[in-house]
C-alpha cells in the first residue's frame, strides 16, 4: 500500500464502498458494522482539529505581533468572503432559474425523509441573528466553547493570547515555544491518522450508499447534475479568475490539494481536511499567521459551496410548488441567505438549517426540504469540495493582498508536489 499513493487509496475504498453498499442495500447490517469504523476516523480528526488551529493562530500572531496589521486584515477577509459568498449565491440563482430544476417534478413519487431533528435546531437559533454572531465571537468561558467546538470563539481567543504572547517579549518565549510544538506535533499525528483514511472513506460511503441506493437519485436526477455542474463552473471559472486575478494558477491549488479534495468529498466532511490545508498553503509560501486565520474563519464565513445550493435548493422547492418568485423576492432571498448563513454559522447541518430559517421569509414551503433531504449526503460531498477549495484560495489570496505571499517558497513546493506525483505515476 506505501507505493499508492493516499489519493489512489481512498480512491480504491470510494469504489469498494459503493459496491458493499450497492451488494447490501436497504440491509440495516451494514451501517451496524461499517459506521463505528467511519465515526472513529471522524472522531480522530476533530479530536486533533482544536489543538492545530489554537497552536497555529498562537504561534502565528505571537510571531506578527501588530494588532493594527492583524486587524487590517481581519477587515480584508471578511470583505472578501462576503463579496465571494455573494457571487456564490447569484451563481446558484441563475443556474436554478435558467435550467428550472423543479419544474414538472411530480411529487407524488418523491419519498419523504424526516427533517424534525432540523427543525428543531432552527428553532434553537431562530433569533440568533448577525449581530450575535459577532456577539458570541467573544466567549463568555473558553473551557465551553472548547467542549462545544465553538470555532469563532476558539479563534478570537487564541488571537488575543497570542498578541498576549508577543507584548510580554522575552517572557512568553517558553510559552510560544510550547505551542510551536504543539503544532509540530499535531500535523505529525494528522499524517499518521491520514493513512487511516481510505478505511474511514469505505465505511462512511459504504453507508451512505446502503441506505439511500442508486433509485433514489432518479427522480431528483436533474437537481444533482445542476447542483455538480453549478459547483463546477464556481470552482473553475469564477474562483479560476480569482485565482488568476491574483496570480495564481487554480490547476497548480488543485494539484496541491488533489488528496485533500478526494478526502473532502468522500467523507463530506471539511474538518477531516483542516490541519493538512493549513500545513500544505504554508508549505506553498502563505504566512502562518495568515493561513491560521483565514482558514479556520472561513469555515465559517466563507461557505461557498453551501451557500450556491441553498440558492439553488430554494428555487428547486418553489418551481416544485408551482411559485413563481419575483426579482425583488429573489433580491430578498439573497440578502436573507447572506445574513443567515453567517447567523448560524457552525451548527450541525447548516444548509439545511440555514434553508428552513430562510424559505418561509419569501413564501416558500420548507416542507418541501423534505423531498430532497434522502439525497442530501450526495450534494453534501460536492459542496464540501467547493468549500475546501475556496478558503484555501483565500489564504492564498489574503496572502498577496498582504503582500507576504514568498513566491519562491510556493514554486519551490509546486515542483516538489510535481516530482512526487511524477515518481509515483512512473
Amino acid at each position: 500500500m506505501k507505493k499508492i499513493g493516499l489519493a489512489w487509496q481512498i480512491l480504491i475504498g470510494l469504489i469498494l464502498g459503493i459496491a458493499v453498499g450497492a451488494a447490501f442495500y436497504g440491509n440495516p447490517h451494514v451501517s451496524t458494522y461499517l459506521q463505528p469504523i467511519g465515526d472513529i476516523f471522524l472522531r480522530l480528526i476533530k479530536m486533533i482539529v482544536i489543538p492545530i488551529v489554537i497552536s497555529s493562530i498562537i504561534v502565528g500572531v505571537a510571531g506578527v505581533g501588530d494588532t493594527k496589521k492583524l486587524g487590517r486584515l481581519g477587515g480584508k477577509t471578511i470583505l472578501y468572503f462576503e463579496i465571494i459568498t455573494t457571487i456564490a449565491i447569484l451563481v446558484g440563482l441563475a443556474a436554478a432559474n435558467i435550467f428550472q430544476p423543479g419544474a414538472g417534478v411530480d411529487m407524488s413519487n418523491l419519498d419523504k425523509t424526516d427533517i424534525s431533528s432540523y427543525v428543531d435546531t432552527t428553532e434553537e437559533t431562530a433569533n440568533h441573528g448577525f449581530a450575535e454572531t459577532f456577539v458570541n465571537i467573544v466567549p463568555s468561558n473558553l473551557f465551553t466553547s472548547l467542549a462545544e467546538g465553538d470555532m469563532l470563539a476558539i479563534i478570537f481567543f487564541s488571537v488575543v493570547f497570542g498578541l498576549g504572547i508577543a507584548a510580554i517579549g522575552e517572557k512568553g518565549k517558553p510559552v510560544l515555544n510550547f505551542f510551536q510544538g504543539t503544532a509540530e506535533a499535531m500535523f505529525y499525528i494528522t499524517n499518521q491518522i491520514m493513512k487511516f483514511a481510505p478505511f474511514g472513506v469505505f465505511a462512511l460511503i459504504g453507508v451512505t450508499v446502503s441506505k439511500f441506493g442508486v433509485e433514489s437519485l432518479i427522480p431528483l436526477s436533474k437537481l444533482v447534475i445542476l447542483v455538480y455542474a453549478a459547483m463546477i463552473f464556481f470552482i473553475i471559472v469564477v474562483l479560476g479568475l480569482t485565482a488568476k486575478i491574483a496570480g495564481i494558477n487554480i490547476l497548480n491549488v488543485f494539484r496541491i490539494l488533489k488528496d485533500e479534495m478526494i478526502l473532502a468529498y468522500t467523507t463530506s466532511s471539511s474538518e477531516t481536511v483542516l490541519p493538512k490545508l493549513i500545513e500544505k498553503m504554508e508549505r506553498f509560501g502563505c504566512p502562518k499567521a495568515i493561513v491560521s486565520f483565514v482558514i479556520p474563519t472561513g469555515y465559517s464565513f466563507n461557505l461557498d459551496g453551501s451557500t450556491l445550493y441553498q440558492a439553488i435548493a430554494a428555487l428547486f422547492i418553489a418551481q416544485m410548488y408551482g411559485i413563481e418568485l419575483t426579482l425583488a423576492e429573489q433580491v430578498s432571498l439573497v440578502l436573507v441567505l447572506m445574513v443567515t448563513s453567517k447567523g448560524i454559522a457552525g451548527v450541525p447541518g447548516v444548509s439545511f438549517v440555514v434553508l428552513l430559517a430562510t424559505l418561509g421569509s419569501v413564501g416558500i414551503p420548507v416542507e418541501g426540504l423534505a423531498f430532497i433531504a434522502g439525497i442530501d449526503r450526495i450534494m453534501d460531498m460536492a459542496r464540501t469540495v467547493v468549500n475546501v477549495v475556496g478558503n484555501s484560495l483565500a489564504a492564498i489570496v489574503m496572502s498577496k493582498w498582504e503582500g507576504q505571499y514568498d513566491e519562491a517558497k510556493g514554486r519551490r513546493y509546486l515542483e516538489e508536489v510535481r516530482q512526487i506525483q511524477q515518481s509515483k505515476s512512473a
